[in-house]
């Protein structure tokens, strides 16, 4: 499995409905609660955030390499779950 990293802003309604979509995707599909998951809240933890080339949030990288960026559908949230499950 690789690790997830998602870059958020509390603000963000985009962001809002991921997080919702992330919490029915790992209900639907349990074998996805263990591949682990960074969150990044970009406006509290700019020094992390600035180290990394994206414009919109959320977006998400897997093992590293960015996977998607700007608002997202449930189908592009489970897509990174697959991506990461690998």
């Amino acid at each position: 499995m690789k690790k997830i990293l998602m870059f958020t802003m509390a603000s963000c309604p985009y962001c809002r409905a991921a997080h919702r979509w992330m919490e029915e995707i790992l209900q639907e599909h349990p074998q996805y609660r263990d591949i682990p998951i960074q969150i990044i809240d970009e406006v509290q933890q700019p020094d992390i955030a600035n180290r990394y080339d994206y414009y919109f949030v959320p977006t998400y990288y897997v093992d590293g390499v960015k996977v998607h960026e700007g608002a997202a559908t449930k189908e592009i949230v489970q897509g990174v779950y697959e991506k990461a499950a690998q």
